[in-house]
């Protein structure tokens, strides 16, 4: 079975992801201990959508997490480069307008959207500063960019004890539930190598986003960042 490493060659990454598409909710629901339903209402509630806004939700996969957004009344583009996973998508959520697309070259004009969201996506990336830099482009001025990642747990014994959840436990589980268990073993391995929260909001900072604040999720298992557009004279 295919699986990526920490090069993120996008061809290794689609592949991976192809390969875990018909099971890739279920399995991710027993690998987070059901803590996913959680994690996408926050998401929700930071972008805040509005009836008639354009949204753009990056590494949709299946769609689970773009269908909130449409139930909300807003125009929602659930866009991921694993064809694999649109398909699966597409069979559920028919009603949704998935769109092939990579997120270092997004198929959609300047300034599209009101809002942009990706999870568990990012750090997918080859280039995290290409990608943060094509999700600025197609954000209009004045838009939300809203990233819900894995992060650093704050409390020092809570994140030793996660670590090993990471690295032993959680291959050990993939190996009975998951289609594909090495493509864990690469979300194990990615999730130690991606910048913390501070680190993560220098990256957003850096590629010109505004206003940028974080909240952590389950200890800090998971980081919501929440950034801005900023228009032309630098003021979102």
């Amino acid at each position: 079975m295919t699986r990526a490493d920490l090069t993120k060659s996008p061809t290794d990454v689609a592949a991976m992801f192809d390969g875990v598409a018909k099971r890739y909710d279920l399995t991710n629901d027993v690998m987070a201990l059901g803590q996913t339903r959680r994690w996408r209402k926050a998401v929700v509630a930071a972008v805040a959508p509005v009836p008639g806004e354009q949204i753009l939700d990056l590494a949709a996969g299946t769609g689970t997490s773009s269908l909130p957004f449409a139930k909300a009344g807003a125009d929602v583009f659930p866009t991921d480069f694993s064809l694999g996973m649109l398909t699966v998508g597409r069979q559920r959520l028919p009603q949704l307008p998935f769109v092939a697309g990579d997120g270092l070259a997004l198929p959609y004009r300047d300034g599209a959207f009101d809002a942009a969201t990706i999870s568990f996506g990012l750090r997918n990336l080859a280039d995290l500063a290409a990608g943060l830099g094509e999700l600025r482009r197609v954000v209009r001025p004045g838009g939300r960019l809203v990233i819900c990642e894995f992060s650093q747990p704050t409390w020092a014994l809570f994140r030793t004890v996660y670590t090993e959840y990471l690295m032993k436990a959680l291959p050990a589980v993939a190996e009975r539930v998951a289609t594909n268990p090495e493509a864990y073993a690469y979300l194990a391995e990615s999730i130690r190598a991606w910048p913390d929260q501070r680190e993560l909001t220098v990256h957003l900072q850096v590629a010109g986003w505004t206003q940028v604040q974080w909240r952590n999720l389950s200890g800090g298992i998971v980081a919501l960042h929440r950034a801005v557009n900023p228009g032309p004279d630098g003021t979102a």
